[in-house]
């Protein structure tokens, strides 16, 4: 099973595990109504991303 913590400076996608630097411009930046900006995963469009900053 994998690690539920991202490694250090590290971000990590919980839905298909991609991971890269935390911060990166390998992660794509979305505004929610409501909620702000948000973290959102490259490959799999999912936003439950573990970050590292």
């Amino acid at each position: 099973m994998p690690s539920e913590v991202a490694t250090a400076d590290r971000s990590r996608c919980r839905n298909c595990g991609f991971e890269a630097p935390g911060g990166g411009d390998e992660w794509i930046r979305i505004e929610v109504p409501k909620l702000g900006r948000m973290t959102q995963c490259p490959n799999c469009e999912s936003t439950d991303v573990i970050t590292s900053r």
